[in-house]
C-alpha cells in the first residue's frame, strides 16, 4: 500500500517529469521510452496495456505527445492535481532553457563546440526513438488485424517518403482508426457471428 501523503506523490510526479523535461532531447517520442522505463518498469504505477492506451490518447488529441502523455500519467496516478504537477514538470525545463538561450541564441550558435555537441545530441535522438518503436512493438497486440494495420500504415509511410509527398501524422493516426473500426469490427462481428 502506498504510504504517501497525496502531496508527496504529487511531488514525485512533478520531480519525475522534471527530470524526464530535463534531459531529454528529441521530443516526445523519445520521453516516450523514459516514461514507460520510469513508470511501467520502474515504478510500476502503469501496465504495458495501459502505456499502449496512452500512447494512442496522447498521439491522437491536439498538443505534443509528451505534454499530453505527463497529463495522462498524472491524472491516473493523482488525478487534477497530478496532471497539472506532471505536466508543469514536464513543461518548465524546456520552457527555462528556451527562454536563456532565446536571450543569448546568436551567440549561442557560433559556438563550435555547442553546434558539434548538437549533432551528437541528433545521433543519439535517433537511436532513443528507434528503442522506444522497438519497445512500442513488442507491446503491440499479435493478431491479423493489428499486424494488417501496421503493414498499411508503415507500407503508406514509406511510399510517401520515397514519392517525396509528406503524409501527416494526422492522416496516419485517422487512417489507423478507420482500419481499426473496419478490421475489428469484422473480426467481432465474424467471432459473435460463429458463436451464436
Amino acid at each position: 500500500m502506498d504510504k504517501r501523503s497525496p502531496f508527496g506523490r504529487l511531488l514525485e510526479l512533478f520531480l519525475i517529469f522534471f527530470k524526464i523535461g530535463l534531459f531529454t532531447f528529441g521530443g516526445g517520442y523519445v520521453m516516450l521510452s523514459i516514461i514507460e522505463n520510469e513508470f511501467v518498469e520502474n515504478k510500476r504505477w502503469m501496465t504495458k496495456e495501459e502505456m499502449m492506451d496512452m500512447i494512442a490518447i496522447a498521439e491522437s488529441t491536439p498538443g505534443p505527445v509528451a505534454i499530453n502523455s505527463a497529463t495522462y500519467v498524472g491524472y491516473k496516478n493523482g488525478g487534477v492535481l497530478g496532471s497539472a504537477f506532471a505536466t508543469l514538470g514536464c513543461v518548465l525545463p524546456s520552457f527555462v532553457i528556451i527562454f536563456v538561450i532565446s536571450l543569448f541564441i546568436e551567440q549561442f550558435m557560433t559556438i563550435t563546440l555547442v553546434a558539434k555537441a548538437f549533432h551528437g545530441i541528433k545521433a543519439a535522438v535517433a537511436v532513443l526513438i528507434i528503442s522506444a518503436a522497438i519497445k512500442l512493438s513488442k507491446s503491440l497486440k499479435k493478431d491479423l488485424p493489428s499486424m494488417v494495420m501496421l503493414g498499411a500504415v508503415l507500407a503508406f509511410e514509406i511510399v510517401g517518403e520515397f514519392l517525396s509527398f509528406g503524409i501527416s501524422s494526422i492522416i496516419l493516426i485517422i487512417l489507423g482508426a478507420l482500419m481499426g473500426v473496419i478490421l475489428y469490427g469484422v473480426v467481432q462481428g465474424r467471432r459473435e457471428g460463429d458463436g451464436k
